[in-house]
């Protein structure tokens, strides 16, 4: 299942470009601007700190879908006068704190108490998931295949349910059982016939990959704000390489490779390509 999309200007295009697992499926019943919606939700927080989450479990490792995309927002969201932490498990903590990010490690068997000290301590303004795997309906956390990751998960949707209704949320996710994906809980149900992850956000960002959803918000922060918020292609496989040689796999062949969900790095970097150029005309 393939999309071809005209307007090579959408930033909502391009993010759903090559679709394969049903996010079109999905795009009727999401507002038609919704990559726009979630960027004037940022703009429009008081200037804080800002807590995201991402790290999906695959064979022992964080997989390469996530951890860029979560770099780039977090880097444009430091170019808005923002404090970006990275909440993750200490599979991929160091990809972040690496590049001088503040983080936060975060265990599988952490869990209210600990997500409520980390919102009362650090007060943010805003909770942004980048393919962070959120509890389904059946109470477990399940990758796409629907085998338990639960054993290797930490469970940061914790902080997405303590947050609702009193700090703005944000998930970006590709396949249905993400954080965010309960907005669409009973469409991912009924067309994909997938067990959904039922926690919410206040906006939901979907994409083909996550990582494109992830360059989408940064790419519609930069048109916004008229700030150079995205990094270059260069900077992004830089980065995304770097994770590899980390120990970071593609998720669906499981390789250490520089691939992300088995699109090539080219995919990848052509995609952050468009957007610049549409976050710049």
């Amino acid at each position: 299942m393939t999309s071809t999309y005209e307007n090579r200007n959408c930033i909502e295009d391009i993010i759903l470009r090559h679709s394969a697992r049903g996010m079109d499926l999905l795009r009727p019943y999401m507002p038609a601007d919704f990559c726009s919606r979630a960027a004037d939700a940022i703009l429009s927080w008081e200037r804080g700190t800002v807590l995201l989450t991402t790290g999906f479990y695959v064979r022992g490792f964080a997989e390469t879908d996530g951890p860029s995309g979560t770099y780039t927002v977090a880097r444009a969201l430091s170019g808005l006068g923002f404090h970006p932490v990275i909440v993750t498990d200490s599979y991929c903590a160091d990809f972040f704190s690496g590049r001088g990010f503040d983080t936060v490690p975060m265990k599988p068997d952490d869990g209210k108490e600990f997500c409520r000290d980390l919102l009362d301590r650090l007060k943010p303004v805003g909770l942004v998931s980048v393919e962070r795997c959120g509890r389904n309906l059946n109470d477990d956390y399940a990758n796409f295949r629907g085998v338990s990751i639960r054993a290797n998960t930490a469970p940061a949707d914790l902080l997405f349910e303590l947050a609702a209704g009193r700090i703005p949320t944000i998930g970006i996710g590709d396949g249905g059982n993400e954080i965010g994906m309960g907005v669409l809980k009973h469409e991912i149900r009924t067309l994909l016939d997938l067990n959904p992850c039922r926690i919410s956000a206040d906006h939901l960002i979907i994409a083909t990959v996550s990582n494109w959803g992830a360059y989408g918000l940064a790419a519609c922060l930069e048109k916004k704000s008229g700030l150079e918020l995205m990094p270059t292609a260069a900077e992004i496989a830089s980065f995304l390489k770097w994770t590899v040689s980390m120990g970071s796999v593609d998720g669906i062949s499981g390789d250490h490779v520089a691939k992300v969900d088995g699109f090539p790095l080219e995919t990848e970097l052509g995609i952050v390509e468009d957007l610049t150029e549409a976050a710049r005309s």
